[in-house]
Parts: C-alpha cells; structure tokens; sequence
C-alpha cells in the first residue's frame, strides 16, 4: 500500500512538471510578435538651447536635436506614436527658423513616403497616439483622421480649448475627429506589450510609451519628459514646461517604472538614441 503511495504520488509530480512545461512552452511561443519601426520626422536646432532648462546652465548654447516618430506592428493592429514636423517643410529650399529664433526646423521626407516603405498608407493606422500636442510632433497628425486618438482627456481639453483653437498646434490636431480619452495608463492592446504611461508636467497630458519586445525586451520611448541626457541625469525642467512639480514628479515615476521593468530609454529627441534604432524598413523585435 506505500509503494502504491508513492508511486502515485511521483506519478502527479511528474504530470504536473509536464503540464507545466507544456504551459510554458505555449506560452512562449503564443507571445505577440511585435515590431517597432523608426522614421526621421526631421531636425530640430535649438538656436537658444538655455529654454531647455529653469536656469542659466545653456547659456549660449545650441543643440540639433533628432524629431523621431514610430510605428508599433501588432497582430491586432497598428499604432503610430508622434508623426513628427509638418510635411510642408519637404517642399522648402531651406531649413525654417521660428519668429522668435528659438528654433531652425527641417524635413526631408513626407509621411506618406516613409509609410510605403513598410507598405503602410494612414488608413492602415489603427491607432494614434501623440506624447504632446506640440508642433514638433503633430507635423502630419491630421492625415490619421479616420485612426483613433489615444490622448489623455487633460491633453485634450487643453488642446482644444478656445484660446488654443486660435494656435497652429490645434490646427495640426483638429481632424482627429475619432478619439478615446484617457484618463492615466493604457494598455492599447490588451497584453501588456505596449502601454501609454501618463506622465504630465511638460504639457497638460504628456504621455511615454512602454514597448516589450519579443527578443530586444521593454524599451520606453520618451517623448518631452526629457530633451537631453543632461535633463535626465540633473532632472532639468525647460522653462517652458506646463508645471514644474508635475514634471519633477513623472521623471520620477517614469525612473521607478524603468527600473522596475528593467527597460530601455530612449530619448525621444536624442540623435545618439535615434541613430542606435535601426530605421524603417528594418525594426527592433
């Protein structure tokens, strides 16, 4: 009777060890495929890089900074995250420079030319999502008028307040006519594999995207919490910025979550972070 016992009980242990193999086997390989794909949206030259900070510490200085935007192949659709500057700068003889001198700004290729070459058109974009309504990354925004808009419902009532309906930067947004408000983090397709984190301060309802990928692992993507590696290492706040306390208060839940989940930064408007992604037709994994 105990050998009968401990026979049975080895039995179970050893079905269970090889259903829970089979488990993680399966779960391996049911893992979505996600792809992300970067694309040059233009060059930004901050002329007066000393707005990039609460003080004097650029004082005299410029940066050319990169302008990316993404897409995010998932099998259950297709997210583009910021789109850049206007495609209207492609047509122009030379770089254009804001009235106020802070910035020289430049494009080479239009939004539609750079989605063929992943055979995308803007119809075939489930969703947008912008990680601010500034004009540097709602260039081309209004040709995704029949995606859905992921914004944070602060962003939007921001953006689309009657004072900012006299600005070019709603102007640049107003054909998003479909559009889910957010209300904190999302996780756009339901797995855990690409979240839109809130991270306010810089604007109203600025927001990072969190990717994890297949073999590359997590990665998160910026946007204008931080500018320039200096910011984030001194947690420097641009003069420009939305809220100070708020901002402050992202850069150290966005830390916190990058440390946690072990993720990648890439800074959104870095050339040394751009020029480490290789660039559509090839992606990351």
């Amino acid at each position: 009777m105990k050998k009968t016992i401990v026979l049975f009980l080895s039995l179970t242990f050893f079905i269970g060890c090889k259903e829970n193999k089979k488990a993680a086997i399966k779960e391996v390989v049911e893992k979505p495929e996600v792809k992300l794909y970067t694309f040059d949206g233009g060059t930004v030259i901050a002329n007066n890089l000393e707005i990039f900070s609460q003080d004097t510490t650029y004082q005299g200085q410029s940066r050319e900074f990169s302008d990316a935007f993404y897409v995010i192949k998932h099998p259950k659709g297709n997210l583009i995250w910021d789109t850049g500057l206007p495609d209207g700068l492609v047509v122009l003889p030379e770089p254009f420079t804001s009235p106020d001198g802070n910035f020289t700004v430049s494009r080479k290729d239009s939004m539609i030319t750079q989605l063929k070459e992943i055979e995308l058109t803007p119809s075939d974009i489930d969703f947008i999502a912008l990680s601010h309504t500034h004009f540097d990354h709602t260039g081309t925004a209004n040709v995704f008028n029949k995606s859905t808009w992921l914004v944070q419902e602060s962003e939007y009532d921001f953006i689309t307040s009657e004072e900012s309906q006299k600005t070019d930067n709603y102007k640049a947004i107003q054909n998003l006519t479909v559009v889910k408000k957010l209300n904190g983090d999302f996780d756009v397709f339901g797995d855990s594999t690409v979240i839109i984190k809130s991270m306010p301060g810089h604007t109203p309802g600025h927001q990072v995207l969190y990717i994890n990928l297949p073999e590359h692992g997590p990665i998160l993507l910026s946007g204008d919490l931080y500018h320039l590696y200096e910011n984030r290492t001194h947690k420097r706040v641009p003069s420009f910025n939305f809220d100070v306390a708020q901002t402050k208060a992202s850069m150290d839940a966005f830390e916190k979550f990058a440390k946690t989940n072990n993720a990648k930064v890439y800074i959104q408007h870095s050339k040394k972070d751009f020029n480490k992604m290789p660039k559509a037709p090839e992606y990351l994994k």
